[in-house]
């Protein structure tokens, strides 16, 4: 039987670090709780941050809650679809699609 694990969390600024783009608050890091495949967070992220479009691969299911903000995302031979606050979206492990942050924004994610 694993150990039992509960965490919470909240938006905090003082606790965002470097990201793969932006920044990221853990709420859940990979490996916690011995639950390597999953993982919780918030990104932060501004369209000066990015390099503009950028073609990501999910490297886990995704699944995503926009809090504030706005992002286009672009399933590789699939339309594009825009996600604000309030609106989330999930993806399989290895979609490809292009992301371009719209507006300053502030994500909540769970990998899986």
């Amino acid at each position: 039987m694993s150990e039992q694990f509960i965490t919470a969390g909240s938006v905090d600024a003082a606790k965002r670090e470097p990201f793969e783009v932006g920044e990221v608050q853990w709420v859940r890091r990979p490996g916690e709780g011995e639950r390597d495949e999953l993982s919780a967070g918030y990104w932060f992220i501004t369209p000066e941050q990015t390099p503009g479009p950028m073609v990501v691969v999910a490297h886990a299911d995704e699944t995503i809650y926009i809090i504030e903000g706005r992002v286009r995302i672009e399933p590789e031979g699939s339309a594009a679809f825009e996600v604000s606050a309030g609106g989330s979206a999930s993806m399989n492990k290895g979609v490809s699609a292009t992301w371009t942050v719209l507006e300053p924004t502030v994500e909540f994610f769970v990998y899986s």
